[in-house]
């Protein structure tokens, strides 16, 4: 593929941060292009806790601000995408040879009063004797504080900002490595490789943005730069995936004596997501996998709060990812601050994104484009504070609705197949149902949903589909994820024989 236009900006990275950029100068009238060298969320924005939320444990390191404005993100996340999104209660055991009672109530206070709280409700005490979650705890717990954050879809949510992107006008392309980078005159110059193809060809753009997280000090060292974006920490972080170990839909918050956190979430119905790990990283961040001690760490940690205990062997899924942190010197992984850092360097300009978190990623965004009309002027106002992403245009608490009127739609459609393609795409399900039965790959998949994926959504693995848009890796046999594999590449590939034509 080939552009012969002059975009006004080229974001490298489609992880949210590269998403989110794109989707909001887009949405100002800019033209833009996005580049990614594997698939969206392919790195560090599908291996996250998959929260939006303040982060609790910042107020202990005195981000404030950091919290204040997450919070203040939560319920406006949660209104433009609820279908991907949905409030979660924690539930938080107390120990007292860990942090006191009143420490706890204190930043529990600061929670639910710092950040505009409206729709989500506030912190309370149970009694974990008489409480139905104390059943899955382990005998000797008797008192946790409950407090609300949301739960999302991180890898979906990146593929929606893009998908929005895209249909205001921007142009992704995945599979695509950014291999180059000068100044030429005002303009960059940009050569791309396709990662199929090895073809190559050039982009030109006025300003460059370099969301490539982990990667990001080659792409500054690519550009010119020199050592690359000194301050980048790479810290890695860990999950684990059990069988469900509590029938409640609340989650918990346990505290492990190192003072980390360790999440126990319910997950995918009937699993449960444990997570993460704070360790300093070093090598490639495309390489990273869960190591043995993270696994032992994640284990022992859940197992000291949970009645079912968490054992290495139970481990059905593990993955890692590669956070990409300012540094700030501090002594400890877990203790490095999790805000972002912007730097804007030279002309034409590079802009250069450090750190930042799923639930600030709109925040992230806003910042950077007031970057980019320093540089090239004001097009329009920024917009996505009340804006939905796609599939998103329904009331908060309308899952439900939704999916009686995908059921009356699609008669033959069970009532759990038609919650998924809900959860998923929201007021897009029924298009992505298709019109009937379709080839069934295991699961609840259908061809008609990996069509869609293929056609709208960037998908052309059977990783993409099964990983990234869905979770339904969990799901299916071995041979089944291998059919779905040469199904989607089949696809995806005479799609793009179509488009060359």
């Amino acid at each position: 593929m080939s552009e012969d236009r002059v975009f006004d900006v080229i974001v490298v990275g489609g992880g949210i941060n590269g998403c989110g950029i794109a989707r909001d100068a887009a949405g100002r009238g800019f033209s833009v292009c996005l580049v990614e060298m594997d698939d969206l969320a392919s790195g560090t924005s599908s291996r996250s806790t998959k929260l939006i939320h303040g982060g609790l444990r910042y107020l202990e390191h005195y981000e404030f601000r950091l919290v204040r404005e997450a919070l203040r993100e939560r319920e406006l996340l949660w209104r433009s995408a609820p279908h991907i999104i949905h409030p979660m209660r924690f539930v938080l055991p107390y120990r007292n040879d860990l942090r006191s009672a009143w420490l706890l109530r204190i930043g529990l206070f600061l929670y639910d009063h710092i950040g505009g709280r409206e729709a989500l409700p506030k912190t309370s005490t149970i009694d974990l004797r008489s409480d139905p979650i104390g059943t899955a705890l382990a005998p000797g717990f008797s008192t946790a504080f409950e407090f609300s954050d949301c739960w999302v879809d991180d890898a979906r949510l990146v593929v929606l900002n893009a998908r929005d992107a895209a249909d205001r006008g921007a142009v992704i392309r995945t599979r695509t490595k950014a291999t180059g980078a000068r100044r030429d005159g005002n303009l960059w110059r940009i050569l791309l490789e396709d990662r199929h193809t090895g073809a190559r060809d050039t982009v030109d753009a006025r300003l460059l943005v370099n969301a490539a997280g982990p990667w990001v000090e080659g792409i500054v060292g690519m550009a010119g730069g020199g050592a690359g974006a000194r301050g980048v920490r790479l810290v890695q972080g860990s999950h684990i995936v059990v069988p469900r170990r509590s029938g409640d839909a609340r989650a918990f918050f346990f505290q492990a004596p190192d003072r980390r956190i360790v999440f126990a979430i319910p997950y995918e119905d009937a699993f449960t997501l444990i997570g993460t790990t704070d360790v300093d990283y070093v090598g490639d961040p495309g390489a990273t996998a869960p190591t043995e001690a993270e696994i032992a760490y994640l284990c022992e940690a859940a197992s000291a709060y949970l009645a079912d205990a968490v054992r290495p062997e139970d481990v059905v899924w593990a993955f890692s990812g590669v956070r990409p942190l300012y540094d700030d010197g501090a002594s400890r992984a877990q203790e490095a601050t999790r805000d972002y850092v912007l730097r804007s360097t030279g002309t034409p300009a590079l802009v250069d994104v450090i750190g930042g978190k799923l639930t600030t990623y709109r925040r992230l965004a806003g910042a950077v484009l007031s970057r980019v009309e320093e540089r090239l002027g004001r097009r329009g106002p920024g917009w996505t504070q009340s804006a939905s992403l796609p599939g998103g245009d329904f009331p908060v608490g309308g899952v439900e609705p939704r999916v009686a009127a995908l059921r009356k739609a699609r008669p033959g459609l069970a009532a759990a197949h038609a919650q998924r393609l809900v959860r998923l795409y929201g007021t897009m399900a029924e298009e992505v149902a298709g019109q009937g039965e379709s080839r069934h790959f295991g699961a609840d998949l259908h061809e008609a949903e990996v069509k869609y994926l293929v056609r709208r959504e960037w998908a052309q693995t059977g990783e993409d589909v099964l990983w990234r848009r869905t979770k339904l890796g969990l799901r299916l046999t071995s041979g089944e994820a291998a059919i779905v594999d040469r199904h989607t590449r089949a696809l995806a590939g005479a799609r793009c024989a179509a488009a060359a034509e």
